[in-house]
């Protein structure tokens, strides 16, 4: 009797929420433990390293949140009283003399003896100097109090937040000139194939311009990676091991352009060589293919080379996984409801993420959503979300992730 051979079963494809906790686990698997003290102007973009404790209370000393004048609620007896001193923002005033108001400036210290302020446009200044004051006033009124802000040895930010604007700011506002930040990671940019060519370069007969090699260096530096540009790897499996073998000292080699187990999969196969490289088949659309492994101890990403897949993987998959090797703990892009402004009739095996933008307070999507389209995403605004099965109407409401959220 002839032995009937069975059809390979086809292995599910991978949910994007399973590829993210495997990229989470691998980021935290390796952590970037390496920290250094950079300036605050150096800070932008940086990840703290330890926390930061105030070393002062905001603000220091109590001050008046008015420009107006400071007072002691008892002096007040239905009498205008006569200004004994003058306070301006950074000048220390004496205690209040009894039976006095004090003019005072925003921000200025409180004199001791007062309780309250009141703001100048509720009172009046008669012709003698003395001030009259219209309105009923309580305690601590206008008055913002010692340590109101923050208290010192107060935790005021975890280690793991990623520093901007405002968290500078906040540091400055504490006095520190110095922060204690995690090492930029290093990650090594690879593009593949013969069939690609820098921008400024005649094309030959099937060739096209390398776009995801220039979306990818400057994405990661505006992410505060520091990048090394290993430009376009030629289809030559000796000249790839030579470039390989120099990469002993990056974080991350970051290739695209797939790495499959064709003829002219050279990367891979030297990849396979020196480590062990796993594709994964991903439920996502833009971007099915996407492999995760190590050459030498170092973790290796292939991104699938068509632009709008290469956008979606690295701004949903990839990105996460540098801020967490970074310590960054909440890695998750804002995303939020809108209502559809487009029907989607097709119900899809797998997770799309539609290239979108918001037109008065409907999302609408762009009309080629091809995935070696780059146009839509610099149309787009953000990326609608579609789940498995689905097909919204006009007015469901769907998942919206700013581009904002993950270029940043």
């Amino acid at each position: 009797m002839t032995a009937v051979a069975e059809a390979p079963v086809a292995r599910p494809l991978m949910p994007v929420e399973e590829a993210l906790e495997r990229l989470l686990a691998l980021a935290e698997a390796a952590p970037v433990t390496e920290t250094e003290s950079v300036s605050l102007a150096e800070a932008e973009g940086r990840v703290l390293a330890i926390d930061l404790v105030a070393t002062l209370d905001l603000p220091p000393w109590p001050n008046s949140a008015m420009d107006g004048y400071a007072l002691r609620l008892a002096d007040l007896q239905g009498e205008p009283l006569p200004v004994s001193q003058r306070i301006f923002a950074g000048h220390a005033p004496e205690p209040l003399q009894p039976g006095t108001c004090a003019r005072i400036f925003t921000g200025a210290p409180m004199p001791a003896g007062a309780d309250c302020v009141e703001m100048q446009e509720n009172t009046e200044v008669l012709e003698d100097g003395r001030v009259r004051f219209r309105e009923a006033l309580m305690p601590d009124q206008n008055v913002r109090p010692q340590g109101q802000e923050t208290r010192k040895g107060e935790q005021v930010m975890v280690a793991g937040t990623r520093l901007g604007p405002i968290e500078l700011g906040l540091a400055a506002t504490l006095g520190h000139a110095q922060l204690q930040v995690v090492r930029r990671v290093r990650v090594a940019v690879l593009s593949t194939g013969d069939e690609l060519v820098e921008p400024g370069l005649p094309l030959g007969p099937g060739q096209i311009y390398n776009s995801n090699r220039r979306l990818l260096v400057s994405w990661l530096q505006r992410l505060g990676c520091e990048v090394r540009d290993m430009g376009i790897l030629p289809d030559d499996l000796e000249r790839t091991r030579e470039c390989l073998g120099g990469l002993g000292d990056v974080d991350l080699i970051l290739s695209t352009g797939g790495v499959s187990v064709g003829e002219a999969d050279y990367l891979g196969a030297a990849l396979r060589e020196a480590g062990e490289l796993a594709l994964w088949k991903l439920a996502i659309k833009p971007g099915k293919p996407l492999t995760f492994g190590h050459y030498r101890g170092v973790p290796v990403i292939g991104l699938p080379g068509n632009p709008a897949s290469t956008l979606v993987t690295f701004g949903l998959l990839t990105r996460p996984y540098l801020l967490r090797r970074q310590g960054v703990a909440d890695v998750t892009p804002l995303r939020f409801d809108v209502p559809a402004g487009f029907e989607w009739t097709k119900a899809g095996t797998r997770r799309e993420y539609l290239r979108a933008r918001i037109d008065n307070g409907q999302v609408r999507i762009y009309k080629n959503q091809s995935s070696g389209v780059l146009r839509s995403a610099a149309w787009a605004e953000g990326l609608v979300e579609v789940r498995e099965g689905s097909t919204p109407k006009p007015g469901d409401s769907v998942p919206f992730i700013p581009l904002s959220e993950l270029l940043g």
